[in-house]
Order: structure tokens, then C-alpha cells, then sequence
């Protein structure tokens, strides 16, 4: 077991998402996910940063959407290297100072030192380090009373949009695809604190049609102990290694970096019900996964569940579990490539999942999203 002290890490607060189409962000959250828009960066900050922003919500789902604005900003330089993607990744902290000075200690590498902002009475204090996640970096906040997300926000009096009506709930987990993922799982264990929870692997011969190599993955699972922060780590896995769709990632988003983002829902049958309804796209499951789901719940022990079985099959949901009525429901949403019919729309998704005393990752699931994924990149031939 881990024995390094906790960094004080509360949650995820935030995601900052890099675009090339600000507005068609826009439609996505509030027209098809229902989140709400709550505030947009101020023309000083655009100008300074060089980029534009808008943020999203949905309870503790807050999303940050960033185009650049002119040359030179943050954003324009992510979107020279990459397709559209996961940049930043903000956890808010108990105390800032402190996490500053461990991660520092344990070779950590901060952008800047601690900066202080002052609005309304309120405080925020923050800084950023770079992370083996590609050009992902990692954001830390303390607020004392700030109410702006980021300093140079302009927050509306009153949100825009939607109402989430889909019962989103928080952020799950945060799933990463590397060509090799040694690097990453020592800098989450000795640098960030985190502990290994689950890990899978296997190789299927049968998935890509016409491709009789097939292909396969290794994942390791590290969670925070003392936060709801869990990183789901992924990498190819031999003999064919090229053919694996975690290297087609990799070549698609021209680097390491963050593959899709779990999540969390009250209850997800009428929620994946009325994303189908708002049009939204998932990836398919074929008949055959649910013609054998019976057993296979058996097999792992899951003997009772609240859902119909035949519900799960029209709405094309995903179930695993390990033991008597502890499972979790979940289902992926197409690639934002697949969505748009753009590469340059990036491979990153979401999934939409909920536990039902379940805290696992469900290899099943893992095989099935795996394989589903590698179905959509033959048929639009990008293997």
C-alpha cells in the first residue's frame, strides 16, 4: 500500500476541453446533454489568453470549452499538434500550499508558483504542472469564497440553456491511452499519491473483420484513497500491437492523452433514453452480447437485477458486475470523429455509467467497449 501523504485533493471540478468549433461545443452540451451554459470568458481575458471560452454544467459536471482567439494562445498551440481534446485537468484541493510542497518534493513539475486572485471578497489560489499525459496538464485550486470559475470569467446571473434533465451527477473516472503506460502509473504512484485498484488484459482474434490479427489492450486502474479521483491507465498489447486500437488512438490524437471521460447518472435507462431521443450517438452492441448475457451474468455471480433485460437490449446498455445484485450499468457515446464525420474532431468520448454497489471497471464491459470501438474504426476504415 501507498504510504505517501495525501495531497488533499477533494474532486475533479473541471475539464478544459480544446475546440476548433466553439458553437457546434455549444449545441452538443446544451442541446444535446442538457447541461447548462453558466458563464463565458470576458474580452480582456480573450484577449490575454488568446483564446475564448465558455462553460458548461451539469451538477458537478463542469466542462470548459476553449477556441483560440487569434495566434499563440494555449489553445491554438494544443490544436497545432492534436485534434480536438482534453488539455487541462482541474482538481480543487483543501490546501494549496501543501500540495504545491509535496508534489514538488516528489519531482513534480509546476508551470508557475502559486498564483492569488482576489474578487468580491473571495480567494483563489492555483497553479498547474505538466503530467506524462501527453500535453494534458494538471491544475490544482483552492476557493475561499470565489465565485468565478477561473479569474476573468464573466458568470451569468442566471444560466443559459438546459436543465439536467438527464440526472447527470459527477465526474467517475478518467480513462488515458498511452504506447507505453509504465511512465504514467510510477508519476500517479510516486508523484501524485495514487494506489492500484483493478487491472485487465486480453486479445481478441475475432473482432476486426477481414483482420484476422485482431488486436488487444493492458489497463491498470490507480484511484486516489482519500478522494473520488480514479485514472483508468491503457495500452496496446502484443503480438499486434499496431493493429490495437489504444496505437490507432495514439495516431489519431498524435500523442498520449485522455480517451473519454466517464459520467455518473442517477438512473441510466430513461437517461440514455432521451440523449437517443435529443440524437445523440452511441456506439453499438451487437445482439449477440445480450444472447449471452444471461449466462454470463451467472458466471460472475450477479444473479439479480432491477432492470429488464430486454430494456438493456433496445437501449443498447452494457452490464457487469461481480457478486449478488453489485453491478453497474453503462453505455459509450461515439468518438467526437465519428460524431462530426471530422478527424480533427479528435477520438475523445464520453461514457455515461451508473453503480449499483458495483465500484469495479467490469472486464466484460471492458472487452465489449474495446470491441465496439474497433467495429466503428473498420467500418470507417481507419483499420
Amino acid at each position: 500500500m501507498n504510504k505517501l501523504e495525501s495531497l488533499g485533493i477533494k474532486t475533479v471540478e473541471s475539464i478544459h476541453y480544446y475546440v476548433r468549433d466553439i458553437e457546434r461545443s455549444r449545441a452538443f452540451y446544451v442541446d444535446r446533454l442538457d447541461f447548462q451554459e453558466i458563464g463565458v470568458s470576458g474580452e480582456e481575458l480573450n484577449r490575454a489568453g488568446r483564446q475564448m471560452s465558455v462553460v458548461f454544467k451539469a451538477d458537478n459536471c463542469v466542462v470548459v470549452c476553449s477556441m483560440p482567439y487569434g495566434e499563440g494562445g494555449r489553445a491554438w498551440r494544443y490544436l497545432r499538434k492534436h485534434p480536438d481534446g482534453i488539455g487541462t485537468i482541474t482538481f480543487e484541493v483543501e490546501d494549496i500550499e501543501k500540495t504545491f510542497r509535496l508534489l514538488e518534493e516528489r519531482g513534480g513539475t509546476p508551470i508557475t508558483a502559486v498564483k492569488t486572485f482576489e474578487e468580491d471578497g473571495g480567494t483563489l489560489k492555483m497553479f498547474s504542472i505538466t503530467t506524462p499525459f501527453g500535453d494534458t496538464t494538471f491544475r490544482f485550486v483552492q476557493r475561499d469564497g470565489y465565485r468565478p470559475l477561473f479569474p476573468g470569467m464573466k458568470t451569468y446571473d442566471k444560466p443559459r440553456g438546459g436543465t439536467n434533465r438527464f440526472g447527470f451527477t459527477g465526474w467517475d473516472h478518467i480513462t488515458s491511452n498511452f504506447q507505453t503506460m509504465k511512465p504514467a502509473l510510477l508519476w500517479l504512484e510516486h508523484v501524485m499519491g495514487l494506489v492500484q485498484f483493478w487491472d485487465v488484459q486480453f486479445h481478441t482474434e475475432d473482432v476486426a473483420q477481414g483482420n484476422a490479427e485482431g488486436s488487444g489492450l493492458r489497463s491498470i486502474v490507480m484511484v486516489d484513497p482519500n478522494a473520488p479521483v480514479k485514472f483508468a491507465n491503457n495500452e496496446p498489447w502484443r503480438p499486434h500491437f499496431k493493429n490495437s486500437q489504444i496505437n490507432i488512438f495514439n495516431e489519431e490524437h498524435r500523442g498520449d492523452g485522455v480517451q473519454h471521460l466517464a459520467i455518473s447518472v442517477k438512473d441510466i435507462i430513461p437517461a440514455v433514453r432521451g440523449l437517443r431521443e435529443r440524437g445523440v450517438e452511441f456506439m453499438p452492441t451487437p445482439g449477440t452480447y445480450y444472447d449471452a448475457l444471461p449466462q454470463r451474468l451467472k458466471q460472475i455471480g450477479v444473479n439479480t437485477i432491477d432492470e429488464d433485460q430486454a430494456t438493456l437490449r433496445e437501449l443498447e446498455i452494457l452490464i457487469d458486475g461481480d457478486k449478488d445484485h453489485s453491478y453497474l450499468l453503462q453505455i459509450f457515446l461515439k468518438d467526437s470523429a465519428g460524431l462530426y464525420g471530422s478527424p480533427e474532431a479528435g477520438p475523445f468520448f464520453y461514457e455515461v455509467i451508473q453503480r449499483k454497489g458495483d465500484e469495479g471497471f467490469g472486464a466484460g464491459n471492458f472487452r465489449a467497449l474495446f470491441e465496439s470501438i474497433e467495429r466503428a474504426q473498420v467500418a470507417e476504415g481507419r483499420i
